[in-house]
């Protein structure tokens, strides 16, 4: 007799939108923060490298480590050690008497960001359907929002920038407590526990799987590769463009900052509505149709001369972008089998984050030595890249696995090959085997 699929938790998904809300605070904090954290410690404006470069360091280092050890330390005692540990370095920075206290502590935020992203996208990739991964990740959106409005509030009431870190360690530290209080909550349930679908061959769990069995697996690098293409695209698009409306394009800077908030606006608003499409058409043709779509909006952008027609490129990257990241994290068990998706997601992670750090400085390099007009061509080509990375791994057979789901007590569900469909009826393609997403980041 087929059974009935559990959705999410109600509490869970609260907690898991509210952590990337978390991750995305201090990003806020930081920008509207520095001048005043800059003039207290008399350093330069460049000073703030450092901070960033240690963030990177430390957010690499938990994201990679995190897939490695969940299936030992279990995924709600990371969160709350890590959540934890952010709420900790955050009261650092309130509390930091100089620049050199204040690196250590972008280390250790790093450190506790790192192995949130990484434990949340693998706990989410196997407990929650294609909706609520966009929704999730596009909770990080508003939380970058978030962090500007909290330290301008501070600083327009006349209180020091640290007030600022320390509203949101506050925050970040009642977060830690709802972590630890549900632990056990956030462990895996059997499938005979939640009346999930059974594959006729179940995968051993992560910690019988030996971590060179993984990491000999091509799948794995070639969804690294993918993920950090993907976020080269999203960051790249975001940090030049500014340059590209004003010099390259001759709009002024209020027009193009303006224009510049509508591309991240665009991803927001993609993965809610993205979120709902990917669940009714299935992700594989979600995917497609994305990459489609950011090589489509990169060619508008690499179109010289109209500043409207460049516009329209980013808010349609920003939009097709939308739901890349959460569908690839969620489809990860297709391309490398559900006992490697936890390391495969931190590695995944992890090079996303170089991708995000790398390629936008590289092109920094590429715009000085030429100009401004190389960023549309330079994303047309990384557009393209992911494109045929994505259709080569499309061809390959994938592992099977029943795939998360969270229909109602109406659908039924039966063991379920990688590809096929989960939002109500078994001939909708889902994930197929795929190659790779900050992430929202």
């Amino acid at each position: 007799m087929p059974t009935t699929p559990a959705p999410p938790r109600a509490s869970l998904l609260l907690l898991a939108y509210l952590a990337f809300v978390s991750l995305g605070l201090p990003d806020g904090l930081l920008g509207v923060g520095w001048p005043s954290i800059s003039a207290d410690f008399g350093v330069p404006t460049e000073a703030v490298g450092l901070l960033l470069t240690a963030g990177t360091v430390g957010y690499l280092t938990s994201s990679v480590l995190a897939g490695f050890t969940l299936a030992r330390v279990g995924v709600g005692a990371l969160l709350a050690g890590s959540t934890l540990l952010a709420s900790l370095a955050l009261t650092g920075y309130a509390a930091s008497p100089g620049l050199v206290v204040l690196v250590g502590c972008a280390l250790l935020l790093g450190l506790g960001s790192g192995a949130i992203d990484s434990g949340l996208n693998a706990y989410a990739a196997g407990a929650f359907g294609p909706r609520h991964m966009n929704w999730m990740h596009a909770f990080f959106g508003l939380g970058v929002a978030i962090g500007p409005l909290i330290m301008t509030a501070a600083l327009s009431a006349g209180l020091a920038w640290r007030w600022g870190y320390g509203i949101v360690a506050a925050a970040q530290l009642a977060l830690a407590t709802a972590f630890a209080l549900t632990v056990r909550a956030w462990r895996r349930r059997d499938p005979a526990e939640s009346g999930a679908a059974v594959a006729t061959s179940p995968a051993p769990p992560a910690a019988q799987v030996s971590i060179r069995a993984t990491l000999r697996l091509p799948a794995v690098w070639s969804g690294a590769l993918a993920f950090a293409l993907y976020v080269a695209i999203e960051v790249s698009a975001g940090l030049w463009a500014f340059l590209l409306l004003t010099e390259g394009r001759g709009l002024s800077a209020a027009v193009a900052g303006g224009c510049v908030s509508a591309y991240w606006g665009s991803l927001f608003v993609g993965r809610v509505v993205q979120g709902v499409v990917a669940e009714r058409l299935g992700a594989r043709l979600v995917l497609r149709g994305s990459l489609a779509g950011m090589a489509f909006g990169a060619v508008l952008i690499a179109v010289p001369g109209s500043a409207a027609v460049a516009v329209l490129g980013l808010v349609v990257v920003g939009f097709a972008a939308a739901p890349v990241f959460p569908l690839l994290t969620l489809t990860t068990a297709d391309r490398v089998g559900a006992a490697h998706a936890d390391r495969a997601i931190g590695l995944q992670i992890g090079a996303a984050g170089v991708g995000a750090a790398l390629v936008p400085a590289g092109l920094g390099v590429l715009i000085g030595t030429t100009s401004v007009q190389a960023l549309g061509p330079a994303l047309v080509v990384l557009a393209l890249a992911l494109v045929v990375l994505y259709e080569l791994g499309a061809r390959r057979p994938g592992p099977e696995r029943p795939l998360p789901a969270e229909a109602g007590p109406d659908q039924p569900t039966s063991p379920v090959p990688a590809g096929t469909g989960q939002a109500g009826t078994a001939a909708q393609p889902v994930s197929g085997p795929v190659l790779p997403v900050v992430d929202g980041r």
